[in-house]
């Protein structure tokens, strides 16, 4: 992630909290005045970002984005395979592949497992990334939470692994991830109990830009029943925006909640419904 890209994040956060606080639209000029940056300024950074005006992402940003979202990008995920909505390309138009580990390293507590991670720039703030040989295995976005929490909190899932600080070799896959080298395949690793994997299976199965509900989430892999526990399923997805988890709302339309911070959910389903528009 280069400088530029950095700043813009921190521009496009800043500017969330203006309109939380503000609780009505703002003008080009107000929003900028906030930013300490000039009306054209502010219109390049956020055109930059997301290829739309700020007005225009305001919009996407609003409280009630996930209802529209319901309205107009709801995806059956019975169907979602049908009409072509998931595959390879879901994700940036990346090639992502994942893999489950066996149960047992899952139940062991990752006893075995040698996982390497470092911190990156991501267009959401810093990220830890954590990887085995087979893949990514853990994503935390550390805007909201905090560096030593979002530490924390990936190496509770596997406490007995060894785990390695190695940047330079987790940068290739991370450049992948980030769509910095759309060329390399993305591999993800996931490692969790049965439930949690068929939830975050049907997860990989909405595409950008659309959402679904947990209650679609749990008739998906055959639980109708168990909204509450495909929503806990959901909170635990180690693997934060590359299985989306951000795309799943509430059937009222409320955003529900964001393990790492619902200011972060908003801003990845703004970009991505903005990208969409941009794009369609």
């Amino acid at each position: 992630m280069t400088e530029d890209q950095k700043y813009h994040y921190h521009v496009i956060r800043r500017a969330i909290d203006e309109i939380d606080a503000a609780g009505a639209p703002l003008s080009l000029e107000a929003l900028a005045a906030r930013m300490s940056m000039s009306s054209a300024h502010f219109q390049r950074v956020f055109t930059a970002w997301v290829g739309v005006s700020p007005k225009r992402y305001q919009q996407y940003l609003a409280l009630d984005h996930a209802r529209t979202l319901l309205r107009e990008r709801f995806t059956t995920l019975a169907t979602a395979d049908a009409v072509g909505l998931s595959g390879p390309g879901r994700l940036h138009d990346l090639f992502l592949t994942w893999e489950a580990m066996s149960p047992g390293a899952y139940a062991s507590g990752g006893s075995g497992l040698t996982i390497r991670w470092g911190w990156f720039d991501s267009p959401f703030g810093a990220a830890l990334v954590m990887a085995t040989e087979r893949g990514i295995c853990g994503l935390g976005l550390a805007e909201e939470t905090g560096a030593e929490a979002t530490m924390a909190d990936l190496r509770s899932r596997w406490p007995e692994a060894a785990f390695v600080e190695d940047p330079d070799t987790l940068r290739p896959m991370v450049d992948a991830a980030f769509g910095q080298n759309e060329r390399t395949p993305v591999r993800l690793a996931l490692i969790g109990a049965p439930f949690q994997l068929k939830v975050w299976e049907a997860l990989l199965a909405i595409p950008s830009g659309h959402v679904t509900t947990y209650s679609e989430i749990a008739q998906a892999i055959g639980h109708p029943g168990a909204v509450r526990a495909v929503g806990t399923a959901v909170g635990r997805n180690p693997i934060s925006w590359l299985i989306p988890c951000h795309r799943a709302v509430r059937k009222s339309g409320g955003l529900g909640g964001y393990h790492w911070g619902l200011p972060v959910k908003r801003a990845i389903l703004a970009r991505e419904a903005a990208a969409l528009d941009a794009t369609g």
